[in-house]
This record gives C-alpha cells, structure tokens and sequence, in this order.
C-alpha cells in the first residue's frame, strides 16, 4: 500500500476505507511535501485520527469527479493551491502564463481561473448538505471585500462566492483540528461560530442566529460602500483596509464584521495563535512522503517541487511590513521558529533520499534571519498598533539576536552527508544591520554575515532593496537606499577577507505605488553607478490582502488619507520597468522615450 493518502476510490479501499472523513480538494498537483498546504493540513489530520482522501486538480466542468470518493462523512476541505490561481495564471500585463510549475510536467490549465469558487459550487452541486471549509491563500487573502486586479473592481467576500459554510485564514492548522472536532462531535456547521482564524457568514444581526454581537466588534464600511469607482467609495476602502490591518493580531484582534445587503455579514473571528516552536516541531515531523504522487511519473513529474524538495522551513511570519507583501496579512507578523534538534532532523531525513546530491537548498521562511518574536513585548502585548517593528527605522525594543539561526545553520552542516547549505529566503539586510556589532558575540548580525558569506552563499547573494528613491521606500516600508549601501560594502569586504569571489544581485520592483518615472530614472542611475545589473525585475503585481495593493487601487495613503502617484497607465509601466534594463538593446526606444518623458534627455548618453 502506498504511503501517500488516497487519490482515487481504488487506493481509498486497499487502505480498508469504506468512506473518507474529509476529501481535500486542491488546484495543484498532489505534493506530499511539508512546503504544500495540503500535505500540512491532511497529514496533520491524518495523525488525529481522521481519513483524508486527496482530490488534486479535478475536472471542475461538472461535478462528477467531485463524487470519486464518495460522500464524505465531515466535509470537503478546498484550496486553490500553494498560489492565487489569477497569479498562477496570469501576469502583471494580464497575459496568460504559459507554465504551471504546481501541475504536472509544468503544463497549464489544469485548474480554472478563480479555482476557489469553482471548486466550491462543485462540491455543492456533487453533494447539497455536506459541510464546505475553504481555505489557503487565495481564501486568507480574500476574506473579506477586496480589490481585484484583474476585473479592476472591488469584489466580495469569496465565502459567498463559493457558497462555503466556513472559511479557514492564516496558517490554518489549529482553526482545521478544532473544526474537525466540532463536526465530528456531531455539531452542526452552521453553528459553529467561534472558532479563531475562521469567516462565517451570517443572515441576521440580531442575535436570533449564531451571531450575536459585541460591544467590542469592529464595524467595517458595508461592501456597498466600499465598491463604487468614486472618491467617497474610496476612502471608505481605505478606512476599511486600515481597520483590517490594525486588528491582525492574536493577542489584540478583535471580530470583524462587514456587512451585505439583505442583512447579511461576514464575520471574521480573531486570528489563531501561531504555533509556538513545539508544535511546529510535530508538524514537520509528521510522516511526508517529501515527494509527488507516483501517478505523475508518467508526465515529468511536478516542476514546482525541485527547490523546495531539499529545502527546509525554519520559521513562520514576517514583522519585516513591506508594503508589498501579503505575508502580513496571510502568516501575520508574529514570528516562531522551530528548534534545532527539529530541522536536524528534517536534514539528516533529506542525506537517506537516494536523490539527495548532498546540498540543501535553503533553510528559512519567509524571511530567513526571523527567527523568534521580534520582542519580548509582544508575546504578552501583542503587535503594537499603528507601529512596524522596521520602519521607518528599527525599534529600540528590537531583539536582534542571530545566534539560534547560526546554531541551526552550523549543526546542519556538520551532517554527515551534507556537503553544502545555501540560504536563498530573502534576508532582510535591515534588520542584521539593526544588530551590527564590531565584536565577536554570537548575538551579532556581524558573525551572521560572516556565517553567511562563508558557509551559505552559493557565488551569488540575492538581496531586495526594491527602490532607491527616499519616497518610494517610503511607500514600500522599506529602510533608506543607505542601509543598503552599508549592508553591501560589508558584505564585500566580508567575501575579500575571506579570499571568496562572490558577488550581490539586487532584485527591484518597478512601477510600485509611489513611484514615478523620475524616480525610475534616478534608480537607473544607481544601477549605473554601482555596476548592478539586475537578475530580475518585477513590475509591481497587485495582489488581494496588501498595503501596496490598496494604495493602488485608492491613489492614496491609507493610513494619512494622502494622494499617492500610481503608475496604472501600461505604457507608463513598461517605461519604468525599461529603464531598469536599460542595458538591454530592445529597451533602448522605450529608454528613451521615458528619459524624454522625464525631461531628461541629458542622460541618453549616460544610460545609453
């Protein structure tokens, strides 16, 4: 029998199963890998007792393949996969991506464009009473109204949309147990209303239903108000937005409520507690079979399980802030790391594959120097309101300490069979600066860095300073272009010292909120200056659940009410996103034409 959880009728019976507790309904490919959501959130299941059959990537032009299993006796479990699957689908310019890395041999259209709600009415139709949860990113970051990018409006709530019972946000382990429990227990869904990190939906506001209000509940703007392409419409976005953004928090969160018509509500409860670093110890200690499901062999396998296959997760949650970045929505900022003895043990599992080469890809997170809670504070307090941990400069109560991130690095290494072991989450330079000590403690972002470029670097450290101009890091939550300055020169004297030839790629993102093509022209002028040509750039996507992405939307401030430029015209965009490869010969008339644009035209000859 395999190891894998069933993916069909005929593995569900060579396991005894006469019916499965929950079919967990995915738009990617089935990966029991701890990187991919569903193989989380089943297996965790699965060691509670509970019979998860996996329903990856089903023909959703009716609901037959949504009755393979059965009836399940709990409920459907539905994700749209690891991504959004509009940005799995598209691109910034709208364009359909021709690559899917999370479907088999990479091959696209496996899943349909807002898989979430496709798949929801599906499982509706295929079985009318049987409880629907949804959850992932594509359900977190959708939540509540929310700006669309790819229809250019603000829509609802995807829980009606879907037509779901409940809706699972944030890492969704705790909220999925106790969710499974409940049913189990013979509690009908609808009445199960208090669960943290989840959505329901309710009809009345009067407390005749399961909900009752509080005095403490946040009100947001009704989505009516919110919707329409005016400027009251958008002020009210933004009020609702900063609302949402202030109460993300488990220690502070309170219930948010944001009403429909017809008197209905979607009422957000609190959001979970992260998992402190134990339990994410027995979560990725969990039996993963770390690999696709053989029946994809014959395709090429799945693309998107390459780099992270040998790579480890060493944390959760992000208090770096940027603007752009969904992760404070989705993760949230409260950071845990998992223990040493854990990720050795996770390692020394990878040197056993007969595939392992000896080189582990990354071990990190979101951000791979956050480690633990970025104060002592906050464990008791919460995230303070209204304040980022980085921005506009580090705060005095920051802890910056490395020195358990070093531990895990060097005792990984040390692994018999284990030849190499790269970092490639993102660093945020900031906060090691933050800790910048002369002297030889092991609290230092100092020794961090000399760790780094010693042991973890392979020829290229990837950093994200995103910007350079003073005002569109100041849009992004970014640190001064500055900081980045000392970051590198340390970075180089660092690799000098140690007699490595090892270089910097810079990654920026163009046409963010903020920026203007004088400021894309003064970040070209660095680039010139500095010698960095960069490896990549990313026109500014705007995804649901950002800050960025409400700026966008709004042209202005959120949290000041001031008008900010946004680049939203295309030509506008690829001029930006030209002059940041302005070394490229196809770029040249479009590097003109923004030069000109700018008033610039004494630069030709500098850029050109």
């Amino acid at each position: 029998m395999s190891g894998f959880l069933p993916v069909n009728r005929t593995e569900m019976k060579e396991r005894g199963w006469e019916q499965a507790d929950f079919v967990l309904v995915t738009g990617d490919a089935y990966v029991d890998h701890p990187s991919f959501g569903t193989a989380i959130i089943s297996r965790l299941l699965e060691s509670r007792g509970y019979k998860v059959a996996i329903l990856p990537q089903p023909d959703w032009k009716t609901a037959e393949d949504f009755k393979r299993f059965g009836r399940p006796r709990l409920g459907f479990l539905i994700n749209s996969g690891n991504v959004d699957s509009m940005v799995n689908h598209f691109s910034v310019f709208k364009r359909r991506r021709k690559r899917d890395v999370y479907s088999p041999g990479g091959k696209p259209g496996r899943r349909p464009d807002r898989a979430l709600i496709v798949y929801s009415n599906r499982a509706r139709e295929a079985f009318k009473d049987v409880p629907i949860i949804i959850g992932g990113l594509e359900a977190s970051l959708r939540r509540l109204g929310h700006y669309d990018y790819w229809s250019d409006k603000v829509r609802r709530s995807v829980l009606l949309d879907a037509r779901a019972d409940l809706l699972v946000y944030g890492m969704g382990e705790r909220a999925v147990l106790e969710i499974a429990e409940a049913l189990d227990a013979g509690i009908d869904v609808s009445d199960i209303s208090w669960i943290r990190g989840t959505c329901f939906r309710t009809g009345r506001t009067d407390g005749s239903e399961r909900f009752i209000p509080e005095e403490d509940d946040i009100h947001l703007p009704d989505f009516e108000q919110i919707c329409g392409d005016d400027e009251r419409s958008r002020a009210m976005y933004c009020e609702s937005f900063a609302k949402q953004y202030r109460s993300n928090d488990s220690v502070n969160g309170r219930r948010i409520i944001e009403g429909y018509p017809y008197h209905c509500s979607i009422v957000q409860n609190p959001p979970q507690p992260p998992l402190e670093g134990m339990e994410l110890d027995d979560l990725y200690d969990l039996p993963y079979e770390r690999t696709y499901h053989p029946v994809y062999e014959k395709e090429g396998g799945v693309p998107g399980l390459q780099e992270v296959k040998f790579s480890i997760t060493a944390n959760r949650g992000c208090f770096g802030g940027c603007a752009f970045c969904a992760i404070t929505y989705h993760q949230g900022r409260e950071v845990r790391g998992r223990s040493l003895d854990s990720v050795v043990r996770e390692a020394e599992a990878m040197t056993k594959d007969p595939e392992f080469k000896g080189y582990i890809h990354d071990i990190g997170g979101p951000t791979a120097n956050f480690h633990h809670p970025s104060c002592e504070k906050q464990r008791e307090h919460g995230m303070c309101g209204g304040k980022d941990c980085l921005f506009p400069k580090p705060c005095s109560q920051l802890d910056t300490d490395h020195s358990e991130y070093i531990r895990i690095l060097q005792a990984v290494r040390d692994l018999k069979g284990v030849k190499k072991v790269f970092v490639r989450s993102g660093i945020r330079y900031d906060y090691l600066m933050a800790g910048w000590k002369r002297g030889s403690g092991q609290h230092s972002g100092r020794q961090f860095l000399e760790e780094l470029c010693r042991h973890h670097v392979s020829g290229v450290l990837k950093v994200a300073p995103e910007h350079v101009s003073g005002k569109v890091l100041r849009q992004m939550h970014k640190p001064p272009v500055e900081v980045f300055d000392r970051f590198s020169n340390e970075y180089r004297m660092i690799c000098r010292q140690a007699g490595l030839k090892q270089y910097m790629i810079p990654y920026f993102i163009s046409s963010h909120p903020g920026s203007t093509l004088e400021d894309a022209v003064e970040l070209a002028l660095y680039m010139k200056k500095t010698g960095f040509v960069p490896d990549q750039v990313q026109d500014f996507y705007p995804t649901p659940g950002t800050l960025a992405t409400c700026i966008y939307y709004t042209e202005r401030d959120p949290f000041t009410g001031k008008p900010v430029h946004v680049a939203k015209d295309m030509k506008e965009k690829k001029m930006q996103r030209a002059l940041l490869h302005f070394h490229k010969k196809e770029n040249r008339p479009l590097v003109i034409e923004a030069l000109k644009a700018a008033g610039r035209q004494d630069l030709i000859p500098v850029l050109l």
